[in-house]
C-alpha cells in the first residue's frame, strides 16, 4: 500500500469517527438548544464539525485558513464570527453535552458502590502580556502570592474516580473597578448571552460556584458530593450547597473568626483541636468529631463531621453530611471518598 492510499484511508476513518460521534451525541439537536442559529449560508453545524475535526487532528486553525489550497467552503470570516459571536450559549451546549455523555455513556459503566463527585477548582488564567482584553484585570495568585494581569478560572467538572468530564467554567474578572485594567464593552446587546457573561464575571467567586452548581443539578448531573479547596469551606456556602441536596467534602482553614457549634459552644477551629483526643504515633487521621455549621430553612441544625489530618500546612479536612442524628453511614461514605481527593 502507498503512503498516500494508506493516508487516504486514515482520513477517511477518522471523518468516519467524528461523524459517529456528532450523530450519537445528537451535537446538532444541542446546538439548536443552545441558540447556535444562522439565518442563511453554512450552517452551524458544519463550522463546528470543521473546528471540532481540528481538534483531534492536529491541524492549525490559522495555517488552513491562510492556505490557498485549503479547499474550505466558507471564507475565514465565517470561522471568527462564529467564535465572536455574542449570541451562541457555549456554557449550555457543554453542559448539554456533558450530561448526555455522563448518562447515556458512563453512568452505566460505573458500579453503585462508587461514588459520583463534582469538582470545583479555581486557578489563574494569566494574560500578563495583554494589554487591551476586555475585562482584563489584576488578580491575586494565591500560589505565587503576587497580583497578575489576567483573570481566575472557575471551573467545573465530574468525575466517578477513573473518568473526569469538564461541565463549565467562568472566567473571573475583578470585582472592584480599581482592580480592572480594562472596561466592559457598553456597546454590547444587553440582550444577549455574551452579555450575561460579561456580568456573571464580576460575580463573587462563591457567587459564580454556586451558580455552576444550580446548573448542574438543573441538568441532572448524576453526583452526591462537591470537592473543592479550603478557599471556599466557610459554613454559609456549605448551608447553600446544602440545600442543592448535595453533600461536601473539602479542607478547612483554620480561621479566627468562623465558629462551629460543639458541645454546647461555639469555638473555633483551633479550640475544638485543642479539646478533643488526638491518636497517637503516625496516624495520618488524628481525631475526628460532628459539629453544627447552622440551620436549614426548618430550623433544624445542620451537622458536619471535622476529620483532623496529619499535614504539613495544618489543615483538616471536613465532610459535611446532612443529617439530624449521628449515624455509621456518614464514616464509611467518608472514607470510601478519602480515595478521590489527596488529604495530606
Amino acid at each position: 500500500m502507498s503512503i498516500i492510499s494508506h493516508y487516504n484511508e486514515n482520513e477517511n476513518h477518522f471523518s468516519s469517527t467524528v461523524d459517529n460521534f456528532l450523530k450519537e451525541n445528537r451535537i446538532g439537536f444541542l446546538l439548536k438548544q443552545s441558540n447556535f442559529y444562522k439565518e442563511k449560508g453554512i450552517s452551524c453545524y458544519a463550522v463546528f464539525k470543521f473546528l471540532f475535526t481540528l481538534v483531534f487532528s492536529g491541524k492549525n486553525l490559522y495555517r488552513i485558513l491562510e492556505s490557498q489550497n485549503s479547499n474550505l467552503p466558507f471564507a475565514k470570516d465565517v470561522i471568527y464570527r462564529f467564535l465572536n459571536s455574542i449570541y451562541y450559549n457555549w456554557q449550555k451546549f457543554l453542559m448539554l453535552l456533558a450530561s448526555s455523555i455522563i448518562r447515556s455513556k458512563l453512568v452505566g459503566l460505573t458500579s453503585d458502590n462508587r461514588v459520583n463527585v463534582l469538582i470545583i477548582d479555581d486557578s489563574i488564567y494569566s494574560r500578563n502580556r495583554s494589554k487591551v482584553v476586555e475585562l482584563l484585570a489584576r488578580v491575586r495568585d494565591h500560589v505565587a502570592q503576587k497580583y497578575v494581569k489576567g483573570f481566575r478560572l472557575l471551573t467545573l467538572g465530574w468525575s466517578d474516580g477513573n473518568t473526569f468530564i469538564p461541565l463549565g467554567f467562568n472566567l473571573l474578572s475583578a470585582q472592584t473597578s480599581e482592580n480592572r485594567l480594562q472596561p466592559m464593552n457598553s456597546e454590547i446587546d444587553k440582550r444577549s448571552i455574551g452579555y450575561k457573561r460579561r456580568i456573571s464575571s464580576l460575580a463573587k467567586e462563591t457567587d459564580a460556584m454556586i451558580d455552576l452548581l444550580k446548573q448542574a443539578v438543573e441538568n441532572n448531573i448524576p453526583a452526591k458530593y462537591v470537592l473543592f479547596d479550603s478557599w471556599f469551606t466557610y459554613p454559609s456556602i456549605l448551608l447553600k450547597i446544602l440545600g442543592l441536596n448535595l453533600h461536601v467534602i473539602a479542607m478547612v482553614k483554620n480561621m479566627k473568626k468562623i465558629y462551629y457549634s460543639f458541645q454546647g459552644k461555639r469555638m473555633s477551629l483551633q479550640s475544638i483541636y485543642s479539646c478533643v483526643r488526638k491518636k497517637r504515633g503516625k496516624a495520618k487521621i488524628l481525631s475526628s468529631v460532628v459539629v453544627g455549621i447552622g440551620t436549614d430553612n426548618d430550623g433544624n441544625e445542620v451537622l458536619a463531621k471535622i476529620v483532623f489530618v496529619r499535614d504539613s500546612q495544618q489543615i483538616s479536612q471536613l465532610a459535611c453530611h446532612y443529617f439530624y442524628r449521628y449515624n455509621a453511614q456518614l464514616s464509611q461514605e467518608h472514607k470510601a471518598s478519602f480515595s478521590l481527593i489527596k488529604v495530606g
